[in-house]
């Protein structure tokens, strides 16, 4: 930013709705601290706020990939650097100077947000996206198996049920889903005791079996495999993954809903 005028600093930023910033203690020329002013307004928690910044980043870069006759500007050194850094967040710098791609997100962040201990569910949730990452599909079987487990468990206790280290995984997802009122056989009003909805979370209940099935054939991490795990590749580790993220974004965005059926029926 230390070659771009003030001026175009706020255009930039206040193109994408960022208000007006005070610039920060000095990190530099006086146009780096203005710019490092408006990266302090970004919440980096917030996917909006983090498109938006992108979008700047990439109106920033525009002179590194259409430089004026007789400029360099460090192209050799500055673009695959910054490609290297972009790659680790999973993002794709393109030859055009977009900026593709993002972190993987395999359960919404705002969904744990009304969690008492949201720890367990995002250790798995780390290591799901360290195995999409690393291209691990047993380690990615083996956690999506885990997060489903351990989403059935949270919902248990948020609701005050113990559970017992004994339950198995169809009785964990079954009690759970009894819990918050969203299972075929509870009797409920409205949208969740509906045929459809029903029928979509049996086949939920089916496809969170099938997930353990898979880990517990010894195509996942937990299970020690009698042999080489041959053929498994990112096709299944998705195909897990989503079939837990399915089943685990419904729950926990249903526990986290004050107008779910669960809820009113535990007000006096």
């Amino acid at each position: 930013m230390s070659d771009t005028v003030l001026r175009d600093i706020d255009q930039m930023w206040q193109d994408e709705l960022f208000p007006v910033a005070e610039d920060p203690a000095p990190v530099g020329g006086q146009r780096a601290t203005r710019f490092q002013g408006y990266l302090d307004q970004v919440d980096w928690t917030d996917q909006s706020h983090v498109a938006r910044a992108i979008r700047v980043f990439e109106v920033a870069l525009k002179p590194w990939f259409n430089p004026p006759d007789g400029f360099t500007w460090g192209f050799e050194v500055a673009i695959p650097r910054l490609r290297r850094l972009l790659e680790r967040d999973g993002y794709k710098l393109t030859d055009d100077g977009t900026i593709t791609g993002g972190p993987v997100a395999v359960v919404a962040d705002q969904l744990l947000s009304n969690l008492t201990d949201p720890a367990v569910i995002q250790d798995h949730l780390n290591r799901i996206v360290h195995a999409i990452e690393h291209d691990d599909p047993a380690l990615a079987i083996g956690s999506a198996k885990e997060l489903v487990e351990s989403t059935a468990k949270v919902v248990l206790h948020e609701v005050g049920q113990a559970f017992s280290n004994k339950d198995d995984l169809p009785e964990l997802v079954r009690r759970s889903q009894v819990a918050l009122a969203v299972h075929p056989s509870n009797a409920t009003v409205g949208p969740d005791g509906s045929d459809a909805v029903k029928k979509i979370l049996g086949a939920t209940v089916v496809v969170t079996s099938g997930v353990a099935e898979l880990r517990n054939a010894g195509f996942g991490t937990g299970h020690g495999p009698g042999a080489a795990r041959s053929g498994l590749g990112p096709r299944h580790a998705r195909l897990a993954v989503n079939a837990a993220r399915l089943w685990c974004e419904f729950m926990l965005d249903t526990l986290a809903d004050k107008s779910a059926p669960w809820k009113q029926q535990r007000e006096p």
